[in-house]
């Protein structure tokens, strides 16, 4: 869903301060972390090493190494759409540093979800029909998810954070490496209690695929929690959001949820800001699109912020410089790591191509990559320390159920106010 549009001459001013300011990040001319807050966690930093491999390039005398992508993408409502260019860095990093899979070169087949079912058969339809693809990367898909997995039959789909109930619950194949709805928006709870030590909840949505069985996740992890909760869902063409606000009791919570896409975060904000609101306002990673900042005059709004990876403007975070430095080599615009999908795309492709070298270019199938997932206990580079795939029975695909906070300090600086947390009771 895009921010509504305005005037040429501000939308460039704005888009202008954000690209400078996530820019002098990526170089390294800022500190965008406020000093304090828990300590920054171990990270992977050597990627030729992860993989299982020495830096080099790969061999383009051999045949390449074919690997779906699909991903939601040109229509009107977008989760990710900064998670392709990101793989696509990943995959051009792979190939100039870390000898490609298995010392051949990585192709990546495209197919793109716009808005309909019928996009979801067509992209299983090619993936499934090209003998070359054994498995697919998945990004930030909500709109023909069923139809895909049918037309796709038993190839391996390895995605970043699912975010349809359809792709958490799939039991043939399908590895979220950074979590899915269900699992790393569970920790809210632990969070708003342990931390936050909330005893009331409002958990405001919008009902857009996806987005909304987010929302009520979270509802489910502040009652497991403990804490009261009330919850409002409204229609995500509504722009003036005082209402749902007010409807979910806003004003005298311990603290507010906003689950929600770009553009309604940027009403969200609008909407706070004029109420007067002072909780503790806790959101997800997509309000750190680079659109919201651009919609509220080229800064963040002052939340705390739940991801389920590694923060790109985390300097104290050892993960993040190496990262930061293959972007700006390799990535067409390497202000994208200000993205909570880039890390995601980046971590989600580097571990795939681990398990293809430790397979071996000769002996790749669904089968065996099956194997090398189900076996696989982490790390994620700028992911969870730790995963395991089937942990949960009722949504075997999820395999991360960690999450870390930040408190956002305004002026592209963060505080960590936590370490990786994990749901409530776990």
């Amino acid at each position: 869903m895009q921010i509504p549009p305005t005037p040429r001459s501000r939308a460039q001013g704005r888009r202008a301060v954000v690209a400078l300011a996530v820019l002098a990040v990526v170089l390294g001319l800022m500190l965008p972390v406020a000093l304090g807050g828990a300590a920054a966690p171990a990270a992977v930093t050597n990627y030729a090493k992860f993989v299982g491999t020495t830096p080099g390039k790969a061999n383009p005398k051999l045949k390449p190494v074919v690997i779906g992508l699909v991903n939601l993408q040109g229509g009107q409502v977008q989760v990710g759409p900064l998670w392709t260019p990101a793989v696509e860095t990943a995959v051009k990093f792979a190939n100039a540093g870390l000898r490609g899979a298995d010392g051949h070169p990585i192709v990546l087949k495209k197919c793109f979800i716009k808005s309909t079912e019928e996009e979801g058969t067509r992209c299983g339809q090619q993936m499934a029909n090209d003998k070359r693809v054994s498995v697919v990367l998945w990004g930030g898909v909500v709109i023909g998810n069923q139809s895909f997995y049918s037309a796709l039959g038993k190839k391996s789909v390895v995605g970043g954070v699912l975010v349809h109930p359809i792709d958490e619950t799939s039991k043939t194949g399908v590895y979220g490496l950074f979590g899915g709805n269900a699992s790393v928006l569970s920790p809210y709870g632990t969070f708003a209690r342990d931390v936050l030590k909330a005893k009331t909840a409002s958990v405001v949505y919008p009902t857009i695929p996806g987005i909304a069985e987010a929302g009520v996740s979270i509802v489910a992890a502040m009652r497991k929690a403990g804490l009261t909760v009330k919850q409002v869902a409204y229609d995500p063409n509504t722009t003036d959001l005082v209402g749902p606000i007010t409807a979910a009791g806003g004003q005298s919570a311990d603290v507010f949820v906003v689950q929600d896409v770009a553009s309604g975060c940027v009403n969200m904000a609008k909407a706070l800001a004029q109420l007067h609101l002072n909780q503790k306002v806790l959101t997800n990673p997509l309000c750190l699109d680079p659109r919201v900042a651009a919609g509220l005059g080229g800064d963040y709004p002052r939340w705390t912020f739940a991801i389920a990876s590694s923060l790109g403007f985390d300097l104290t975070d050892k993960s993040v410089p190496p990262f930061l430095k293959v972007f700006k080599k390799y990535a067409v615009d390497p202000t994208i790591t200000a993205d909570p999908w880039s890390p995601v795309g980046f971590g989600q492709t580097l571990t795939l191509i681990k398990w293809l070298n430790t397979i071996g270019y000769a002996k790749i199938t669904p089968a065996a990559i099956n194997k090398q997932a189900k076996a696989f206990r982490g790390p994620v580079p700028m992911g969870a320390p730790t995963v395991k795939c089937g942990k949960y029975a009722a949504i075997p695909a999820d395999c991360n159920d960690q999450t870390q906070f930040f408190e956002y300090q305004g002026g592209f600086k963060f505080k960590r106010v936590s370490g990786w947390l994990k749901p409530p009771g776990q």
